[in-house]
């Protein structure tokens, strides 16, 4: 699986152990607390084929 680089999203729910993360491609991935990231939104570039 390739690496892709993320960047954290400040929310408050960061406080509890809920993080957001967006990939370059306009990802949006959830993390809570140790379990791995989960994608919750694709960018325009998964919509258009």
């Amino acid at each position: 699986m390739p690496l892709i680089h993320m960047k954290e999203i400040f929310t408050p729910l960061s406080f509890i152990g809920i993080k957001f993360f967006r990939s370059k491609e306009g990802q949006i991935f959830i993390k809570m607390g140790k379990q791995p990231r989960k994608r919750i939104w694709s960018g325009k570039s998964d919509l258009v084929k």
